[in-house]
């Protein structure tokens, strides 16, 4: 691995939202215009507001990642083995906006694979990735290190700067992720602190580097169990897209859907006892298989291969 600093929250500074005329905090997209790199250049980095409606710039995107970018649980209704997800719908959206304006259809490719880790994202996709020579790629990954209890954040915040080093001296444009804010899960909120120590590394390495941002854990509408799977871990398909949106917003453009971090309407609270016994079920049918896996050091994505490898003119 190339020698890249390592980012630590103590070494960030803290960024004081914009307000606006009503006092209210105007929610981030992309990153600011202008900002110094680590090695003391001034990088110029994605917009702020939306760009008009013209093509989209990008003309290829490939996605590489976990579970998430492989899209589960949004299955895919011409095809229900298979999943869709926030990646093959940002694609859909970017291809459209660019027949609309008359230019070629996006090229797509998504190499992502449920269950990995960040270190196999990076050796094994990262590479891949690059031969494809995409204008734009979208790394999303270390949500399933940072479950284990053990997870080192500077450690995997430092290779997730080192993979975005080698993606922007390849000319590509970069699409990183926050982790969600899981405050409201029973189990994995015990991961909250670790996911909000990576996420300030995520905004600074996309400060330095000029790379765009997906704030999930900014986002209002996943506060809400009707947009995530039964496991509690994935999203279900208005989760995906969702999350399609927020990522339009988050390279700069303008969302399809306007609305689309308005929280669903609310629900009732169950009562408890309801509530204990779905919480049971869910450890027993989602956590105890986990920890087995965990335990007879398996993943869910031993001997799956990426479903899109190719890039391929995506509508």
């Amino acid at each position: 691995m190339a020698d890249v600093p390592r980012v630590r929250a103590n070494n960030t500074h803290v960024i004081r939202p914009r307000r606006d005329r009503s006092n209210r905090p105007v929610r981030r997209g992309a990153v600011p215009a202008t900002v110094l790199g680590h090695n003391g250049h001034v990088t110029t980095a994605p917009p702020n507001d939306p760009l008009p409606s013209s093509a989209p710039r990008w003309s290829s995107y490939v996605a590489v990642g976990d579970s998430f970018t492989e899209g589960l649980w949004d299955l895919d209704p011409g095809a229900p083995d298979r999943c869709r997800g926030w990646a093959d719908r940002l694609a859909a959206a970017l291809s459209a906006r660019r027949v609309a304006a008359g230019e070629q259809p996006l090229r797509y490719a998504n190499l992502a694979v449920r269950g990995k880790l960040l270190g196999p994202i990076v050796t094994t996709q990262l590479p891949l990735a690059l031969e494809l020579a995409p204008d734009l790629v979208s790394l999303v990954g270390g949500g399933n290190d940072i479950l284990r209890p053990r997870a080192d954040v500077d450690r995997l915040s430092a290779l997730l700067e080192d993979a975005v080093v080698r993606l922007r001296a390849a000319g590509a444009d970069v699409l990183l992720a926050t982790g969600f804010d899981a405050g409201e899960s029973p189990i994995v909120s015990l991961t909250r602190s670790r996911v909000g120590v990576y996420n300030t590394n995520v905004w600074s390495i996309a400060r330095r580097h000029g790379a765009h941002v997906l704030d999930l854990w900014g986002m209002h509408a996943l506060h809400d169990w009707r947009v995530w799977a039964s496991d509690r871990i994935h999203l279900t398909d208005e989760g995906h897209r969702r999350v399609a949106d927020a990522a339009l917003v988050g390279l700069g453009l303008a969302p399809d859907d306007a609305g689309w971090d308005v929280p669903l309407s609310p629900l009732p609270r169950a009562p408890f006892a309801e509530r204990a016994r779905e919480n049971a079920r869910w450890a027993r049918e989602y956590v105890g298989p986990w920890v087995g896996r965990r335990l007879r050091h398996e993943s869910s994505g031993d001997g799956r291969a990426a479903k899109y490898p190719d890039l391929t003119d995506w509508t």
